[in-house]
């Protein structure tokens, strides 16, 4: 059986981290291309200029557009070009990180994170739209980035939003990587088939990617509630550093080398529905990783443990919390529908998928969600 594993070079976290940025930069030559939105390099403008100075570096400032469409990465690949840059930095959320990734074509990327809401920032795939921000493709590169930096005081004093979302998407690691793992299906971490004649082809996934996932779940549990707490009053504490950790590696690691299955699946087939729109994705993910427990029939125990953890941090446990105050079978099939097209995670779960099943498991996760919140409060 061919297993396959894949991480960043290298991950570093800390208080005021952001400080060396200009050592790492310095460690490929004297210049780095800064993919960032201009309000996210305003938040941090005085650390990078503190770092440059510090390590003689120039960090060449993108304009970056926002988006991370075609168009935009071939404007800064020429701007790279043209200023001769020895690296790209990709600093903020998903869009500037993923647009960097691009860049970069997995050679010589810093990756900078400001805020902790989802586990993108050690993969090695982006995530392409058009310039308008319609979908347009997935990427994937030889490999993940070389250096994945976090600053926990950045993070702290971001909004609480953001860290308690990216728990939500952490959630549902372990409850994937496990049905991928019972169900002996492929993970992102293999290499695309073809590579060469009896070298490359599909992988399942690890031990070790199978054991950082349950330790993901582990730690959720342990330190989720008191890291909220702590961003709340914007102090970098244990419990907090504990998440960050969680939210970005342990999970990164975990989703890419364990398997996604029926939640990130699911997560899609919402996004049918309009009211969910306005909702970050490990929002969407929190209920739809209730919705899995549902498909797979699994212990009422585990079910009551993982509405507990939400309701505790606020994350969703029904479709009303995620915008959805009301829904047809209709466009509950549709949902279903979308979740189960041939190509969706869905069908890494270790039985057969029906559209039918899916729409009833949403709509007792559903159920389940609203009579855990009447009958606690």
């Amino acid at each position: 059986m061919r297993r396959a594993f894949i991480s960043p070079t290298k991950y570093v976290q800390g208080e005021n981290e952001l400080l060396n940025l200009g050592y790492f930069v310095q460690t490929f030559g004297d210049s780095a291309l800064l993919i960032a939105h201009p309000s996210d390099v305003a938040r941090v403008k005085e650390q990078l200029e503190a770092t440059s100075n510090q390590f003689k570096i120039k960090l060449v400032e993108s304009g970056f557009q926002g988006e991370c469409s075609r168009q935009e990465v071939a404007r800064l690949q020429a701007l790279a070009k043209e200023h001769n840059c020895a690296c790209t930095v990709g600093l903020g959320g998903g869009k500037a990180i993923d647009t960097a990734k691009c860049v970069a074509e997995g050679e010589a990327l810093i990756i900078v994170p400001t805020i902790a809401a989802t586990d993108a920032p050690t993969s090695h795939s982006a995530v392409l739209y058009t310039p308008d921000g319609a979908f347009d493709d997935y990427a994937y590169f030889k490999q993940s980035p070389s250096v994945v930096m976090i600053d926990t005081t950045i993070i702290a004093n971001a909004p609480t939003r953001f860290l308690v979302s990216g728990m939500g998407d952490a959630l549902s690691t372990y409850f994937e990587a496990r049905a991928t793992a019972n169900s002996y299906s492929n993970v992102n971490a293999g290499l695309p088939c073809g590579v060469r004649e009896g070298i490359g082809g599909p992988a399942k996934g690890t031990k070790a990617a199978s054991a950082l996932a349950k330790l993901c779940y582990e730690t959720l549990l342990e330190d989720g509630l008191q890291a909220k707490i702590a961003c709340d009053m914007n102090v970098v504490t244990p419990a907090l550093e504990n998440i960050i950790e969680t939210n970005i590696l342990l999970s990164g690691l975990g989703f890419e080398s364990g398997g996604l299955a029926a939640i990130h699946a699911i997560h899609n087939g919402l996004t049918e529905l309009e009211g969910t729109h306005h909702y970050f994705h490990g929002e969407k993910v929190a209920f739809s990783t209730i919705a899995q427990l549902v498909l797979e029939n699994a212990d009422q125990i585990e079910i009551d443990e993982v509405l507990t953890f939400c309701k505790s941090i606020g994350l969703p446990i029904c479709l009303a919390d995620i915008g959805v105050d009301s829904v047809t079978h209709e466009e509950l099939m549709n949902v279903a529908r979308k979740a189960c097209i041939p190509e969706e995670s869905i069908h890494s779960m270790p039985f057969p998928i029906t559209v039918e099943a899916v729409a009833a498991a949403i709509m007792v996760a559903d159920q389940l969600g609203r009579q855990f919140k009447s009958g606690k409060e």
